[in-house]
């Protein structure tokens, strides 16, 4: 059995143990799997709120500038997501004195929280399928 599972009616993530790790009335099973472009947005706000810009800066940063993303796909993921429910516009402001007051900051909901905690599982056992299949390949291989 997985270390994690998704009850896919619910959405609740459970342990193998079948103890809950987190429940919701909104189901992120639905959700899933993330396109890139929102995954990436929902681990860069993961650490806090951000606007726009320093979102597509820390992408590129926790992705060793392999991912950057341009402004085009970064609002456009912005849009769907704020519909989704999964990020929200701050009203709180870092530091208001030095900041743009043009600048819309965004944060995670308890639904992107959530989603991304599935999104993650679900993505780890995948990683572990295909490591398990690509040692079945090698080991027929004689490799």
């Amino acid at each position: 059995m997985p270390l994690y599972r998704m009850e896919p009616r619910t959405g609740t993530i459970l342990r193998g143990d079948r103890s809950t790790v987190t429940t919701s009335n909104q189901i992120p099973a639905d959700l899933l799997p993330l396109p890139t472009s929102q995954l990436h947005i929902l681990l860069a706000l993961a650490t806090g709120d951000n606007h726009g810009y320093a979102i597509m800066k820390e992408i590129e940063a926790f992705t060793g500038g392999v991912v950057t993303m341009g402004p085009g796909t970064l609002y456009g993921a912005i849009k769907q997501m704020l519909k989704a429910g999964l990020i929200e516009e701050s009203a709180e402001r870092p530091a208001p004195e030095s900041d743009d007051e043009r600048r819309r900051y965004y944060r995670l909901t308890g639904l992107g929280g959530r989603t991304l905690d599935a999104e993650v599982i679900r993505l780890e056992q995948l990683a572990r399928t295909a490591r398990t299949r690509q040692a079945k390949v090698v080991q027929r291989r004689g490799v």
